[in-house]
């Protein structure tokens, strides 16, 4: 089996690479299970878990708050006040994923996974990445919005997974040596981002029952 992380900056398609990338290679992708799992655990709705899980939700990022409250990138603050504090979701969200790659394996997007099961032999980390400028026409192309609204919550999804990651894993997130592949999406066809990652994933002995299928 093993596992794949995919770090996908805005605008690099990761929610729509991450899934093929599970599909080619017959494993299970994660994405809104975590959430609901955290949420499960803590006692807590699932909505409450998503507005503090590092993924984008309808489109939106949000993080967990790193010094009680942090303005949220849309507007307003995330809750930082009911129950379970930023640092028990953050540790549950953790604790998901690494039972996630001890148990069947697959492809996860997001949650700093790639720095949480950094020292697993079993695991591929992928980065997809690209230069502002274009990260920001594709997400235009993507979502039909005015280009300024996408900027913004652009700039805002940068700012929120670096903050993020800093606050946690004392780390940039950009730097390369926390992937065994990088890859610029923004140029790169995604079907054959897809076909790279897969082959990568491959070589390294991961795969599902209905890999290649």
């Amino acid at each position: 089996m093993g596992i794949v992380t995919v770090s996908a900056t805005f605008g690099c398609g990761g929610a729509e690479i991450a899934p093929a990338v599970a599909r080619r290679l017959g494993l299970p992708f994660h994405d809104r299970v975590i959430p609901a799992q955290v949420a499960l655990r803590l006692g807590v709705p699932v909505e409450e878990a998503e507005a503090n899980d590092e993924v984008v939700v309808r489109g939106l990022w949000r993080v967990v708050a790193s010094l009680g409250t942090m303005p949220d990138p849309v507007g307003g603050v995330l809750p930082a006040a009911s129950a379970p504090d930023e640092r028990s979701f953050r540790t549950q969200t953790d604790q998901v994923v690494t039972e996630i790659a001890d148990g069947a394996g697959g492809v996860v997007l997001g949650r700093a996974a790639a720095l949480v099961l950094r020292d697993r032999p079993d695991a591929l980390h992928v980065r997809l990445d690209g230069p502002e400028d274009r990260r920001l026409r594709a997400a235009v192309a993507h979502l039909g919005r005015a280009e300024d609204d996408v900027r913004r919550e652009l700039v805002a999804a940068d700012r929120a997974r670096s903050a993020y990651v800093r606050h946690y894993h004392r780390c940039d997130p950009a730097e390369a040596r926390h992937y065994h592949l990088v890859l610029d999406s923004t140029v790169l066809d995604h079907d054959l981002v897809v076909d790279l990652v897969v082959a990568a994933a491959l070589s390294r002995g991961i795969s599902g029952s209905a890999a290649g299928a």
